[in-house]
């Protein structure tokens, strides 16, 4: 009977999603939201900071004592505050006082945010935040919810940063003595091919005393202390089994309990269109539907899809070399130029666009990669492209700058799905005569062949009853019995 009564006065589950208020977080907290959605019918609450809210809901405020803002895929959205509620702007504000702020004041108004949820009869059962966020889970066994971190990079990028902060078998030393040469090599505890300095994680590999993304590393440090603790998190990482077993089993052996459950992509779940209609709801603009309907008239697997991501600065060097490569290449294309590119550069997009091209400043990128005419991704690496350019079948063209797209572009050729491209030691400008030969490369029966067969597995492990899927389930069933 007593077993009846604490059964009916348990609260319904209830996910709340803490992330970065940066699109590359946004995105695949995003997705996620939406696939514990799809997998448990359960309330799921987005919160980001207030200026990333306001970004994604223009017009939209968000209500104090309220539950929130509800998307059209039935996402909720509760604002924090990082300090910074007009946003963050890198040409004026501190990046080493902001992570100081995000943690004072975010971890004030998330404990507001759990307490309003409470009080509103919406308690939250399970907390899940993203990297650079560690103190959330602090917040979180303050108000007795378990807390579990939600890796949204490749899992190798995670052992990396394990075994370099705890020294396993030397891997601190190696880095070190290595004194920042892009092609000394390094083993990883687990990965049976070496990494070269380049392929590891940029804040790992600094070798400068003025670093200015010191604070970085100390926030992976802080992160891989808290996985070595009693009450360490499980980790859900956006990877899947079949893509980095090694890297998987290394983090296993060492006690992080790791959890694939990728690739988290909304389009698996539902077909793009769905995700068009309900709209993006991204940080930034989009140029209209217009270059979907120049995509439409090209033929099939012609065009090559250019896109850096939403924080990478092209030099005016890199955007002249990259329009002359692509021109010279014969091959028409569709460019994602941001504004602030163009603006800081002085960039044309007309004249860069010419006959066979587009440019655009923002577009969506799964409708691009889903696209029939799109035969080729020219790309930074960052880990929600480089999904995407495998969940679709995209042959990809690498052209890392830093954090974790250097071990990104190393998978990618391990899978054997595209090729990193070399640049200039002078500037590490992708040159036009080295775009053409990496897209002659990609484009080759070769490597599409091998993107086929990643677009496969990738799909396979997402979709119900595959590895990810049945991952995702036994993670979220152990949650709603009780377990930890």
């Amino acid at each position: 009977m007593a077993e009846e009564v604490r059964a009916a006065a348990a609260p319904e589950p209830h996910f709340l999603v803490v992330t970065y208020p940066a699109q590359g977080h946004i995105n695949p907290a995003r997705h996620l939201a939406r696939r514990l959605l799809r997998a448990t019918g359960a309330r799921v609450t987005i919160s980001t900071a207030m200026s990333a809210f306001h970004k994604m809901f223009q017009g939209k405020e968000a209500e104090a004592d309220g539950e929130g803002h509800r998307d059209a895929a039935g996402v909720w959205y509760v604002p924090y505050s990082d300090g910074y509620d007009a946003g963050f702007d890198r040409a004026v504000h501190d990046h080493t006082h902001y992570m100081t702020q995000v943690k004072v004041v975010g971890s004030r108004t998330l404990a507001g945010v759990l307490g309003r949820l409470r009080d509103a009869g919406r308690p939250v059962t399970l907390v899940v935040y993203t990297l650079l966020l560690s103190w959330v889970a602090d917040v979180a066994r303050d108000h007795g919810v378990p807390a579990a971190l939600y890796w949204i990079q490749p899992a190798t990028v995670l052992a990396a940063y394990l075994h370099f902060f705890r020294g396993t078998d030397g891997v601190d030393k190696a880095i070190a003595a290595a004194g920042g040469d892009p092609w000394a090599t390094v083993r990883v505890p687990g990965l049976s091919a070496p990494l070269r300095i380049r392929d590891l994680p940029s804040f790992i590999t600094a070798t400068s005393e003025n670093d200015p993304y010191a604070f970085v590393a100390d926030a992976f440090r802080e992160l891989i202390d808290m996985l070595g603790r009693d009450d360490s998190p499980s980790v859900l990482a956006n990877t899947f089994d079949a893509m980095e077993p090694e890297a998987v089993a290394s983090l296993r052996e060492h006690g992080v309990d790791v959890v694939p459950v990728g690739p988290v992509l909304s389009f698996l779940d539902d077909a793009p269109a769905a995700g068009a209609k309900n709209g993006s709801n991204d940080l930034f603009k989009q140029d209209g539907n217009g270059y979907l309907e120049w995509l439409d008239a090209q033929a099939p697997g012609s065009v090559v899809y250019i896109s850096f991501g939403s924080l990478s600065v092209m030099s005016k060097r890199q955007i002249e070399e990259v329009a002359r490569g692509i021109s010279e290449s014969g091959r028409p294309f569709l460019w994602v130029l941001r504004e602030d590119n163009r603006s800081s550069e002085g960039a044309d997009a007309a004249s860069l666009g010419g006959e066979r091209g587009m440019v655009v400043e923002w577009c969506d990128q799964v409708w691009v990669l889903s696209h029939p005419a799109v035969g080729c991704f020219v790309t930074h690496c960052g880990w929600n492209s480089t999904l995407e350019s495998v969940a679709c079948g995209v042959p990809v063209v690498g052209v890392p700058q830093w954090t974790d797209q250097g071990t990104n572009a190393w998978l990618v050729e391990r899978l054997g799905t595209g090729v990193r491209a070399a640049v200039s030691d002078k500037d590490g400008v992708l040159e036009a005569d080295e775009l053409r030969r990496c897209l002659d490369f990609a484009t080759s029966e070769m490597v599409r062949a091998k993107a086929t067969v990643w677009r496969e597995n990738a799909r396979a492990a997402a979709s119900e009853g595959g590895s990810s899927e049945r991952n995702l389930r036994a993670f979220v069933g152990k949650q709603l019995a009780g377990g930890n």
